[in-house]
C-alpha cells in the first residue's frame, strides 16, 4: 500500500498536533493552504497523512510524527477495516516475538514476496501458540498483501517498545475509538476480582494468595480479567464475537510467555455464544472470572429450559445474570471459586429470589461485595461482586454470608447518587477493604469469624437464616449496621476543627481591592511561550508505579488519589506503553475538560506523582516565568472563555490559547505572591465546606439513630 493511501481524520490530526478538534476546524477555515480532503464524507472528511505532516511542520506545529501515531493511522486506514488490520498486526507481532530470526528473513524480500511466504510462518507460530483448533485463523497471501507495510511498521514499533506494548497501544486505541462496541473491565477491578479468587482459605492466609492452576472466563470480552491472572495458570476463554475472540487471543498470547501445547496448553480461546453453545462442556477449573453482559433478555431462556447447568433453579427471562452464575458454578471443581461482576438489581429482584435462596442454603454463594459507583460501566451505579464456591463433601455449606460495602462511608461521592467518576475511586482502600474482609471470612480454621469480619458500615458475616425471608435481598447496604461515627464526642471534634478552619479563613480573607492605574498590557499566549522555550506543555497519561494526580484531585484540591495500573489497561485507562509524566515542584496543572477556571501549582508534597488523564501540565522555566503568576492568570474567566471550545456537550480547554501579560520576573513574583495567598484562602474555604458538610450529616445521623440528644 503506497504511503499516499494512508488517510487521517480531523480527530487524528488533533491527536498528532496535541490540540482539540476545534483547533483543526479553525485551521481549515483560516489557512488557505490547509490540505484538501481526499476521502470520507462532508461531515467527517479524511486527509492525506503525508500532506498533513508537511503542513504541520511548515506551520511549526509538529516536529515529527511519532512512530506509533503513524502506525495507528496505517491501521485505521486499512482497506479491510481496523479490526482485520489489528489481527494481522497481532499475528506479525507474535511472529516477531516468538521467532525473531524467521521474521528478519521474511522481511528481507519485497512486499509481494513477503505476502506469499508469510502465511506459512504465521501458521506455524499460531498453531504452536493456540493449537490446531483456534480462533486466530491464518490469513492468506491475498489478505496479507495490503497489510505488509503495516506489519513492517508494527515490527519497527515493537523494536522500540516490545511486541506486547506495541499491540497494547493499538488495541487500547481501538477500544477508545469504539467505546460502545465493547464490554470494558477496568484493570484495577480485574486485579481485585483475581485476588478474591486466589485468596481462599488457609493456604491463601499463609502465602498471601493461592494461584489458580486453571482459570476460565466464559465472557472474555477484551481479556482484561485473564490478563490479571498469575502467569503460571492455564487460561480458558470464550467470546461470542469471533473478531474480538481473535484479538483477545492475540492479546493474551503476547502477554503470556508460556507456549501452547497440542491442545492449546496454557491458553485456549474459543468463539461462540457461551450459554447456548458452551465451548468447554466437560471442563472444570479452579477459578472462574466473569464480567457477564447485563440485563439480556435474549440469553437462551426458551432453548435451555432443561439444561443440566440450572442446578439451583431455572432462571427467569429477566435473570440472565443468574444463568451466568450457574454456568460458572457448573465449571468449578469442588472447592473452586468464582467471582462475577453483577448489577445491584440481581441481589434483590423478586424474580430471582428462589435461586438466591438455594445458592445460600447449599453454601454456593459466599460473599456479596458492593463497589463504589464508577468502578465499571455503567459508571453511575455501584455494582456488586459475587464470590461463589463449588459445594462438595469436603466443603460443607457455610452458615453465613459475607456482606461488604467497599465505599468509604465518609465520602460524599460514594453513595448510590454519586456521579460515578472513575478517577474518584481510591482503589487501594477498596482493595484492602474487600480482601481483608474476604480473607478473614474465608479463613476456615475453626475460630469465631464474627470478631474478625464484623465492622459497622463496612462488613458483616450474616447468618443465612436471617436472609431466607420472602425477599432474599442480598444487597449489603440493607444488612450492614450504620458506621460507627463516634457519636457526640466525634461531632464535637469535627466542630472544633471547623471552628479553627473558619478562624483561619477569616485571617486569610483578602483585603479590600484597590483599582489598578492601567489595565493595558502586552499579551502573549501559552503556545507562543512554549515555542519560545519559556515553558513545556505536556498531557497526562497516568501509568507507572507512582500515585496518580487525577482530574478530581485538581478540582477538589486533594492529594494524588489515583492508583497506578499494574495490569494491562482497558479503554479509558492510561496506555501501558507510555512512560508516566512525573510532576515536579512548580509545575502548573490545568484540566482539559469542563471549561472551568481551575489550576494547581505542584508543591513539594505532590511532586513525584504521575500526571493523570484529562490534565495538561505547564512546566515553566523558573528563569523566565513565575509558576504562581502563570497559574493565576490562567484562571481568569475571560481568558478561559476565549480558550474553550465545545465538542458535543463537553467544553474543552486548549491551553495553548490561554493568555498572560509580558512582565519582568520581579513583577511576575508580585502577582504570584497575591495569587498564592488567594489559593491558600480558597483551600481554607474548601476545608471549611467539607467539615461543615460532615458536621451537618453527622448531626442528622446522630439525631435519627439516637446517638445524639435533641438539645
Amino acid at each position: 500500500m503506497p504511503e499516499s493511501s494512508t488517510e487521517v481524520t480531523a480527530a487524528g490530526i488533533a491527536r498528532l498536533a496535541g490540540v482539540g478538534r476545534a483547533a483543526v476546524s479553525n485551521w481549515r477555515r483560516r489557512h488557505a493552504d490547509f490540505p484538501r480532503p481526499v476521502g470520507g464524507t462532508d461531515t467527517s472528511p479524511s486527509f492525506s497523512l503525508p500532506e498533513i505532516e508537511r503542513w504541520l511542520r511548515d506551520q511549526g506545529k509538529l516536529a515529527e510524527v511519532p512512530l506509533r501515531e503513524r502506525v495507528w493511522q496505517q491501521l485505521s486506514g486499512h482497506p479491510a477495516g481496523t479490526v482485520t488490520a489489528l489481527i494481522h498486526a497481532g499475528c506479525a507481532l507474535l511472529l516477531v516475538r516468538d521467532r525473531p530470526t524467521a521474521w528478519l528473513e521474511i522481511t528481507a524480500v519485497s512486499d509481494t514476496r513477503m505476502a506469499r511466504v508469510l502465511p506459512v510462518a504465521l501458521d506455524e507460530v499460531l498453531t504452536a501458540r493456540f493449537g490446531p483448533e483456534r480462533v486466530v485463523h491464518t490469513p492468506s497471501d491475498a489478505d496479507l498483501l495490503p497489510s505488509v507495510p503495516l506489519q513492517r511498521a508494527v515490527a519497527e514499533l515493537a523494536a522500540e517498545a516490545g511486541a506486547r506494548k506495541a499491540f497494547e497501544f493499538l488495541f487500547v486505541r481501538q477500544l477508545d475509538a469504539n467505546p460502545r462496541q465493547y464490554t470494558l473491565t477496568p484493570p484495577n477491578l480485574a486485579e481485585l476480582m483475581t485476588a478474591l479468587a486466589e485468596r481462599n482459605g488457609p493456604a491463601g492466609r499463609r502465602t498471601g494468595k493461592r494461584p489458580a492452576r486453571a482459570v476460565l472466563d466464559p465472557a472474555a470480552g477484551t481479556g482484561a480479567l485473564l490478563r490479571a491472572v498469575d502467569g503460571s495458570a492455564t487460561l480458558y476463554a470464550q467470546e461470542a464475537d469471533p473478531d474480538l475472540a481473535a484479538l483477545t487471543a492475540l492479546r493474551l498470547a503476547l502477554h503470556s510467555e508460556n507456549a501452547a501445547g497440542a491442545d492449546g496448553g496454557a491458553l485456549v480461546v474459543r468463539s461462540g455464544d457461551t450459554l447456548r453453545t458452551d465451548a468447554f462442556p466437560q471442563l472444570t477449573v479452579d477459578a472462574v472470572l466473569c464480567h457477564p453482559p447485563f440485563n439480556e433478555r435474549n440469553w437462551g431462556h426458551d432453548e435451555l429450559a432443561y439444561d443440566p447447568r440450572w442446578e439451583y433453579g431455572f432462571p427467569a427471562r429477566t435473570e440472565s445474570e443468574l444463568a451466568w452464575v450457574q454456568h460458572a458454578l457448573a465449571h468449578l471443581r469442588e472447592g473452586g471459586t468464582a467471582v462475577l461482576l453483577m448489577p445491584p438489581a440481581a441481589a434483590s429482584r423478586r424474580s430471582g429470589r428462589r435461586i438466591r435462596a438455594d445458592l445460600l442454603r447449599r453454601g454456593a454463594l459466599r460473599a456479596v461485595l458492593a463497589l463504589p459507583a464508577g468502578a465499571a460501566p455503567p459508571y453511575g451505579i455501584p455494582l456488586h461482586l459475587w464470590v461463589l464456591r463449588k459445594p462438595g463433601a469436603g466443603h460443607p455449606a457455610a452458615p453465613e454470608l459475607l456482606l461488604v460495602d467497599t465505599a468509604d462511608p465518609t465520602d460524599p461521592n460514594a453513595g448510590p447518587a454519586a456521579s460515578g467518576g472513575r478517577d474518584r475511586i481510591d482503589w487501594t482502600a477498596v482493595r484492602n477493604t474487600a480482601l481483608d474482609a474476604w480473607q478473614a471470612f474465608a479463613d476456615e480454621d475453626g475460630k469465631d469469624r464474627t470478631d474478625r469480619v464484623d465492622r459497622p458500615g463496612t462488613s458483616r458475616a450474616v447468618p443465612v437464616i436471617e436472609l431466607l425471608d420472602d425477599d432474599v435481598d442480598l444487597a449489603p447496604a440493607r444488612h450492614l449496621p450504620p458506621p460507627a461515627g463516634g457519636g457526640a464526642a466525634e461531632l464535637a471534634r469535627v466542630r472544633d476543627r471547623l471552628d479553627d478552619t473558619l478562624k483561619l479563613t477569616a485571617r486569610l480573607t483578602p483585603p479590600p481591592a484597590a483599582p489598578a492605574e492601567s489595565s493595558r498590557r502586552t499579551l502573549t499566549t501559552v503556545g507562543e511561550l512554549a515555542r519560545a522555550g519559556a515553558l513545556q506543555l505536556r498531557t497526562g497519561s497516568g501509568g507507572g508505579t507512582a500515585p496518580v494526580l487525577t482530574e478530581h484531585d485538581v478540582l477538589a484540591g486533594t492529594a494524588p488519589s489515583g492508583t497506578p495500573f499494574s495490569g494491562a489497561p482497558t479503554a479509558g485507562a492510561p496506555p501501558q506503553d507510555e512512560e508516566p509524566l512525573l510532576l515536579e515542584e512548580g509545575d502548573v496543572i490545568v484540566p482539559v475538560l469542563g471549561g472551568g477556571s481551575v489550576t494547581r501549582v505542584v508543591d513539594e508534597a505532590t511532586a513525584g506523582a504521575a500526571l493523570g488523564r484529562n490534565l495538561q501540565l505547564l512546566r515553566p522555566d523558573p528563569a523566565a516565568l513565575d509558576p504562581w503568576f502563570l497559574a493565576g492568570f490562567l484562571r481568569g474567566t475571560a481568558n478561559n472563555r476565549q480558550a474553550s471550545s465545545y465538542a458535543s456537550t463537553a467544553a474543552r480547554l486548549d491551553a495553548r490559547r490561554l493568555q498572560l501579560p509580558r512582565l519582568p520576573l520581579a513583577e511576575q513574583r508580585e502577582y504570584g505572591a497575591q495569587f498564592r495567598a488567594l489559593a491558600a484562602f480558597e483551600d481554607a474555604l474548601r476545608t471549611a465546606g467539607r467539615l461543615g458538610g460532615q458536621l451537618v450529616q453527622g448531626m442528622y445521623d446522630g439525631l435519627t439513630d439516637g446517638t445524639v440528644a435533641p438539645k
